[in-house]
């Protein structure tokens, strides 16, 4: 007797994570890519319609976008000039992108805020991809559309800021990881950790250790749920961390290996290197209050802990809901918390690799982290550094509300989603009142919504009510939404200048000097990023006295850029047309003269040059024109300004003889035999 045995047919594994199963549906595939098509269109022109308003924006990066769009070496160290005297005081990433736009399409107002817009529909597309692979594409939809309805996001990316950047690859690191979570097979596991550290390892490159923030989340979201063994996994992660160091550090590497003498000196540093400026006025500093570069006398005193976070109001748990950073990021931000304790909780059995709960680690990581770092950070922190939290609170809303609603029959389902819509219609609601001239009837409109939804979702979860609840959902979703998207609205239908720009409509912020719907035309002389020179070319810098700008002290007449001076600096034929102190000034000179000007101290009262230094550019005929009372650095007028710049000024003072020029004060320095 002959005996055929047959090999057993394979067994499916178990379970081990929730994935949406693919729709066999042609029409709800084509239904589904038309919703995101109509997303996606709407972020572009949201973001796109009427960007150039904001003519150069932040002037400080505009001008070194722009001497990077003409000089190589300006564009591969991030300086504000073409001569390359000083960098900027960030890495230059954001820069590289805006000064090949530049250098292709042509300088200008639209090259340079064109890609900015553009980062921000790909972040969008990119949270809808990492929702839709652990839920479905209704949720990925709905956490595209929290992030394009962010206020703050709608902000920086029209703007020239590096935070634009900064999102942009934040969150196509966190697309990698959930890949990586979703892979079985070991090598492309690792091949999707290693591309999340390449991406932190640039975004490292845009704005230093703020793009590494979210490695604690997405380390231990890899850790928890990846597919493959625990020592691969952790063999995994020590790979993604080779990857954040290479591609990195092949930068900093670069500028410490380069002869000092012929690269720009590294603003923002004490002593010309990147690693100070990593673990001083862009590290530590930001945390504690010690900013670093030559801010530790502090202009105006504005350089310590209290000054610097003053304005992103006062450090604390509440200061992500205060008057300064509340409208800019906060909106859903109680629902986003509550999706995430909800959602935990829903998913409390399931398997270790479950996808649903691993992404709800990785985005709830992510902004527990930033946020805490941003509530008790010292030292200097700006309300649109919030823009960092954008894709956490829409990742958090749309994983945690699906979680929720696949147990809607469930109290837990019910009651979590009902908690986020009334959350959500609270929270606007108290936003709204506190600019309660604008749009006085929205606030109560939006209340009623959320508690419409929030009772048709708790009453609807069984038998012939099943359709009440899909009706609260979209109700309550859409009233939840709608004050954030009404402020991102208002915020980019406003042109926004300065260094300090925020969000929302005019009077929106209103426990500050910064107002809503612009930014500070300028300040005190503070560092990173804090103030901006008026300019007489309209065209150039429209928001010199453009709506939502404010005149500061350091908004002094002594910056501002006149046809008559702006002729003198074409025709300097010099290496620098002029020098003056602080790169603010200097950026607006350049921008209104196509020339490269000296910022004497840089952003942050840096020890650059020296007057030795500079009397010898002088003497070697390489400055033409000295430009008195400057932006940026640190102003002569007892301001607790610096001591090598006043010692330049008082150099220039008692061997020129000055000669005024429209409002300012120029010394010809040509002609100089020592």
């Amino acid at each position: 007797m002959t005996a055929v045995l047959h090999p057993a047919p394979p067994q499916r594994p178990a379970p081990t994570a929730h994935r949406a199963e693919p729709s066999p549906s042609w029409f709800r595939t084509r239904r589904t890519g038309l919703a995101l098509t109509i997303l996606l269109a709407a972020t572009a022109v949201l973001y796109l319609w009427n960007l150039t308003a904001s003519g150069y924006a932040n002037t400080f990066y505009a001008a070194a976008a722009q001497a990077g769009s003409q000089n190589w070496k300006a564009w591969f160290f991030g300086s504000l000039d073409t001569s390359n005297f000083i960098t900027v005081d960030k890495p230059p990433a954001s820069l590289w992108v805006m000064g090949l736009s530049g250098r292709i399409f042509g300088f200008s107002s639209a090259s340079l805020l064109v890609p900015q817009a553009l980062m921000g529909v790909g972040s969008v597309a990119l949270v809808y991809a990492a929702v839709k692979r652990v839920a479905t594409p209704a949720a990925g939809l709905v956490a595209g559309a929290v992030l394009a309805a962010t206020p703050a996001a709608a902000l920086m990316f029209k703007f020239d800021n590096p935070d634009a950047l900064l999102v942009l690859l934040m969150t196509l690191a966190g697309y990698f990881v959930i890949r990586a979570m979703c892979t079985a097979v070991g090598r492309r596991a690792a091949m999707w950790v290693a591309l999340a550290g390449v991406a932190l390892g640039f975004a490292f490159l845009t704005k230093m250790l703020q793009g590494l923030m979210v490695l604690p989340a997405f380390g231990a979201a890899y850790l928890t749920a990846g597919q493959v063994r625990l020592r691969t996994r952790l063999f995994h992660l020590v790979i993604g961390a080779a990857s954040v160091v290479i591609s990195a550090g092949w930068w900093v590497l670069a500028v410490w290996l380069w002869p000092a003498d012929s690269r720009p000196y590294i603003g923002g540093s004490t002593n010309n290197s990147v690693m100070d400026l990593v673990l001083g006025y862009n590290g530590l500093g930001r945390l504690f209050g010690n900013t670093g570069g030559g801010m530790s006398g502090g202009s105006s005193g504005m350089a310590g802990g209290s000054a610097g976070s003053s304005f992103g109001g006062s450090a604390g748990l509440d200061r992500l809901f205060g008057s300064e950073m509340g409208i800019q990021i906060s909106w859903l931000i109680p629902a986003a918390l509550i999706a995430l304790v909800f959602g935990l909780l829903a998913r409390g059995r399931a398997p270790r690799t479950d996808l649903l709960r691993a992404s709800l680690i990785l985005w709830g990581g992510w902004f527990l982290v930033t946020g805490l770092i941003f509530s008790y950070m010292s030292g200097t922190i700006h309300p649109y550094y919030t823009v960092a939290l954008a894709p956490a609170v829409a990742g958090m809303i749309g994983v945690g509300g699906y979680a929720l609603w696949l147990v809607r029959a469930r109290w837990i389902g019910r009651c979590g989603l009902a908690t986020m819509m009334l959350a959500a219609g609270i929270w606007s609601w108290v936003l709204l009142h506190r600019n309660a001239e604008w749009l006085p009837m929205l606030k109560w409109i939006l209340l009623a919504g959320t508690v419409v939804g929030a009772i048709l979702v708790l009453v609807g979860a069984k038998g012939r009510f099943r359709k009440l609840a899909v009706a609260g959902l979209i109700i309550g979703s859409l009233a939840g939404i709608t004050g954030s998207a009404s402020y991102a609205i208002a915020t980019a239908a406003t042109a926004h200048g300065g260094s300090i720009p925020t969000a929302g409509p005019t009077g929106a912020v209103s426990d500050s000097g910064m107002g809503g719907g612009g930014g500070m035309g300028g300040d005190q002389g503070q560092g990173d990023d804090e103030a901006l020179p008026n300019s007489d070319d309209a065209s150039r810098n429209p928001m010199a006295s453009g709506p939502g700008t404010t005149s500061g002290p350091g908004t002094s007449s002594g910056s501002e850029s006149t046809s008559e001076l702006t002729a003198m600096l074409v025709n300097a034929g010099t290496t620098w047309s002029a020098a003056t102190n602080g790169s603010q000034s200097a950026a607006t000179y350049e921008l209104a003269s196509d020339t490269a000007v000296m910022a004497i101290g840089g952003w942050s009262s840096d020890p650059a040059p020296t007057l030795d230094q500079f009397i010898e550019y002088v003497a070697d005929g390489e400055v033409h024109y000295y430009i008195a009372s400057g932006q940026g650095g640190s102003p002569k007028d007892g301001q607790g300004g610096d001591s090598t710049s006043n010692a330049i000024e008082e150099w220039v003072e008692a061997n020129f003889t000055s000669t005024t020029v429209g409002n300012s004060t120029i010394y010809d320095l040509s002609g100089y035999v020592g």
